[in-house]
């Protein structure tokens, strides 16, 4: 009988013997000592869950903190055991002792996977509730539950297209169908746990399902199987080469001989889901093969035991203290997802009519969707070669420094390095997995590397590109990006919901660490990448595109990047003052004409002279003699630093203003002064940027303007609407670089650093002379965007024709068929044109009117609500909780602009409420 809290009878709680903490294998303390908290329920949890004294109390003090917070967990407030639940999970992952699995924790309190994921995530709302700590961890079982969830959904499809529900009158009754699923399935989750290390790669794991497919398949009497897979196994059978020798001779002869003799199942298999035969084949005969000797199965009636099979697994569970993938064998609630999400990976239907095949349109199911985006990937590179094509070797020839043996050597050597530190990662098992992905990104290389060689010979009428090739980190760079864009490809995840559910350890920028190459460097190379192969999908194009926005976010930032060499090399040109980018070209439309050879080979242009309008485009990357400069010279300009500076800039404002638009609607006079800072800082201060991220300045921007300006806007509504923005992680507010070694939270980073440093600069903008603005960057046409636009027909009299659409639509993360019908995939308009210049004129009195109108209601209609409870909300930390004013304000002054602020909140809520039907309309 658990004891009573002390509230309610600690007396008598106090001569009760308390239960043995296995998890720390520690004696507990008396009872008394450890009812200075909780409830009796809460107490009998955490004696059921085995946890110790310290997180029985970090969990009490989490609950009690998190149900404090009015409102903040609307629906879960009456049911305290999920609470205290999620409150224990989260302490026993800080404290790094985890006395229970994740699946234990959710049958203790009765909750499915998805509700707890849910119910996480809406505590994160509170910043002291869920550490970074826990959020990689949550992030990590999410991963891996929607990984085998994928799976066991294919693996029940598969099975059934493979058995016969109900079984021959031949077959024993020992081998029943539900036996053979059941070894089938527990099987492949040891040797998912044996042979991955990174258990959350879907590709790598279905192939080894179809592997474990293929060998039950084999093991299986036929008059078990339906055809094509009857048909071979009893080939193979008359052979001799299965079935018959089976109790005659040991584990490792059977299964070599297994092997070696019939690959006609796993060809089927293959060719019925889209896989790569040789890649299977692969996973095959260097990871399942070596599995399945190593584990020393115990065989009955022809399978293996699964009793053996369900102890070694175990083991592997309660090592890694995560899911019981058993439990979805026996259909457990816990494991079931919400009936919306069930929704989501709708079954494959079978394809009744051949005739019918073209017209069927299938759902996509996260394993079919990596398959798909595999073989489109395929589709390329089926006609590249391993080794430079005649075509190359010509460039290769024209240099005046012959780079050929550079170039093969290079990419020798980093792909000894690639299987390495991919094994590594994945599991020593699948080293040839990763060499089988270096050469397809090998292919990739060399393909891409002859049509920008191309593209620079027809821009320059130049043929020898000798510095451009005999620059190391030109390929270094390119040979990145490609073997990224293979990665990418297999990398797609089972669930890719938000920003961050995507990532594995193997996403970007993995291989900037497994290469050794600086974020600024392999910059360089996207935008070139993307345009020299105009063959990538669409979702390989947004990927670079999130590489190259990651980079200016954050990655060239990093202590150790390059960008600072040349930002200090800048402002010691000509003695400047700190100056990367000038201002006046803020406004100048951004020009894509710049290459990856102008970028590797920057500086390549003359300083301007004031004043100068001069064109940006670079002078010609030949190999000649370089000329020695007087001393008197100016240094040259970096082509490469001027582009980035111009993109960040860009990049930057297109945050804030999405920002601003969310939380200052009522003060739009705002974003400039905002900007203003922001850019003044990216530009003056950029040591601020060291080891830190651009959306962290932006946010401190925001906030200190608001102060300034008397506005009231905290920290805790920005970091609010921040975390609603597209590939925002919270991290970015949770642990900002304060000092060395040093992380805090965002309004530490603030009053500790960003206002120290910037404190100057803020005050000047409460005067009547506020400092000059800075220009707002120009807003160009993405150059990766696609075009949606209707298209005219050369030569045609008013005949528009639009972009063919795709029958699919990503959403979600995963391909989903549209409702499209052949007539509306493509539409045609002839002989009616798009309108006269007044019905021109009215479109813009409508934008700039009532629509302007409307969408500023849906602004005010979505603010977001604050957060609840925020480690700056502690007195004397939020300076705009008024715990904190400017110098020289009166209490008057304070009061005032308290009551200003008040009247605000109500003017905006009555209008809130005045606008909820018409933001909805223009939605």
């Amino acid at each position: 009988m658990p004891p009573k809290p002390p509230r309610k009878g600690g007396a008598a709680a106090k001569g009760q013997r308390a239960s043995p903490d296995r998890g720390t294998g520690g004696t507990s303390p008396p009872a008394a000592a450890r009812l200075e908290f909780g409830e009796i329920d809460f107490v009998a949890l955490c004696d059921t869950l085995r946890v110790s004294d310290t997180v029985r109390a970090n969990a009490w003090k989490t609950y009690e903190k998190v149900s404090s917070a009015d409102g903040t967990l609307v629906g879960y407030s009456e049911k305290k055991k999920d609470m205290w639940g999620i409150c224990i999970f989260i302490a026993a992952v800080d404290l790094d002792e985890m006395t229970f699995t994740f699946t234990e924790l959710l049958k203790s309190i009765g909750m499915r996977v998805c509700t707890c994921f849910q119910l996480l995530r809406e505590m994160d709302v509170n910043m002291d509730t869920i550490s970074t700590k826990v959020d990689s961890n949550v992030s990590r079982l999410n991963k891996k539950y929607d990984v085998l969830s994928a799976l066991y959904h294919k693996f029940e499809r598969t099975c059934a297209l493979i058995y016969m529900i109900q079984a021959s009158s031949q077959t024993s009754a020992e081998l029943s169908l539900p036996l053979v699923l059941k070894t089938s399935w527990i099987t492949f989750l040891l040797a998912k746990g044996k042979v991955l290390q990174m258990e959350d790669d879907l590709v790598i794991s279905f192939q080894l399902l179809l592997c474990v497919l293929d060998y039950f398949i084999k093991l299986s009497p036929p008059s078990l199987l339906n055809e094509p897979y009857k048909s071979h196994v009893s080939a193979m059978s008359v052979n001799g080469s299965t079935r018959a020798p089976r109790r005659g001779q040991s584990r490792s002869t059977r299964t070599s001989k297994q092997t070696d003799t019939d690959t006609k199942v796993i060809e089927v298999l293959c060719k019925e889901y889209g896989c790569n035969l040789d890649e299977v084949k692969n996973v095959y005969f260097t990871s399942f093969i070596p599995f399945l000797n190593s584990v020393g199965i115990v065989t009955s009636n022809g399978l293996p035991e699964v009793e053996d099979l369900s102890k070694q697994y175990e083991e592997l569970y309660l090592k890694n203290k995560d899911i019981d993938a058993r439990l979805f064998l026996d259909n457990d609630e816990t494991l079931q997802r919400n009936h919306i999400e069930c929704l989501q990976l709708e079954r494959t239907p079978r394809k009744n009519n051949p005739d019918e095949e073209l017209n069927l349109i299938l759902p996509q199911t996260p394993v079919r969707a990596a398959m798909n985006t595999i073989q489109q990937l395929m589709m390329i590179l089926n006609s590249a070669s391993d080794k430079p094509s005649d075509n190359l070797l010509s460039y290769f020839n024209n240099c005046t420094v012959n780079p050929k043996e550079g170039i093969l050597a290079r990419v020798e050597n980093l792909g000894n390095i690639f299987k390495e530190k991919f094994a590594e990662a994945v599991g020593q098992g699948c080293a040839e997995i990763g060499s089988q992905r270096y050469k397809l990104g090998v292919r990739l290389y060399y393909r891409v590397m002859e049509s920008m060689l191309k593209s620079e010979e027809e821009r320059l009428s130049v043929h020898n590109f000798s510095k451009l090739l005999n620059n190391n980190i030109f390929h270094t760079s390119l040979l990145a990006c490609a073997v990224e864009v293979v990665m990418a490809t297999y990398g797609r995840n089972a669930s890719q919901s938000d920003g961050t559910s995507t990532e594995t350890d193997l996403s970007f920028p993995w291989i900037l660490n497994v290469l050794d190459l600086k974020a600024f460097d392999f910059y360089k190379v996207i935008e070139s990448f993307i345009k020299a192969e105009p063959s990538l999908t669409r979702e390989m194009i947004k990927h670079l595109e999130r590489c190259e926005h990651r980079i200016m976010e954050s990655l060239a930032w990093q202590s150790d990047s390059s960008l600072f060499d040349l930002i200090k090399q800048s402002k010691e040109r000509e003695g400047q003052v700190d100056q990367p980018e000038p201002t006046c070209t803020f406004n100048f439309p951004l020009q894509h004409n710049h290459t990856a050879a102008d970028l590797y080979l920057s500086p390549v242009r003359s300083p301007k002279k004031k004043g100068s309008t001069a064109s940006l485009n670079p002078t010609p990357i030949i190999d000649a003699q370089p000329v020695l400069a007087p001393q008197t010279q100016k240094p040259q300009k970096s082509t490469s630093l001027s582009l980035f500076y111009k993109k960040v800039y860009r990049l930057a404002y297109l945050r804030l203003n999405t920002l601003c638009l969310r939380l200052l609607f009522d003060h739009p006079e705002l974003e400039h002064l905002i900007w203003t800072l922001f850019q003044h800082t990216l530009q003056n201060e950029y040591e601020l940027m060291k080891d830190r991220h651009l959306d962290q300045i932006m946010m401190c921007s925001m906030y200190g303007i608001c102060k300034v300006k008397n506005v009231d806007l905290r920290f805790k509504i920005i970091v609010t609407a921040y975390k609603e923005l597209t590939n925002t992680n919270q991290e970015t507010f949770k642990r900002v670089l304060i000092r060395e070694g040093q992380y805090d939270s965002i309004i530490v980073f603030y009053n500790l650093v960003f206002m120290q440093k910037l404190k100057t600069n803020i005050l000047q903008y409460a005067s009547n002379r506020p400092p000059t603005l800075s220009p707002i960057p120009h807003i160009p046409r993405s150059p990766y965007k696609f075009s949606n636009s209707p298209l005219r027909v050369p030569a045609g009299n008013n005949i528009y024709i639009s972009p063919l659409k795709s029958p699919y639509k990503f959403s979600e993360g995963m391909l989903s068929p549209t409702k499209m019908t052949p007539r509306s995939r493509i539409l045609v308009s002839i002989g009616e044109s798009f309108g006269t210049s007044e019905k021109f004129q009215k479109i813009n009195q409508m934008v700039g009117s009532s629509d302007h109108q409307l969408k500023r209601s849906a602004e005010v209609s979505t603010a977001p609500k604050p957060l609840k409870r925020l480690r700056f909300d502690i007195e004397g930390q939020d300076e705009a909780d008024g715990s904190k004013h400017l110098p020289g304000e009166s209490k008057f002054q304070q009061k005032l602009a308290e009551m200003t602020s008040t009247r605000t909140r109500m003017q905006k809520q009555k209008l809130n409420d005045g606008t909820d039907t018409s933001a909805t309309e223009e939605k």
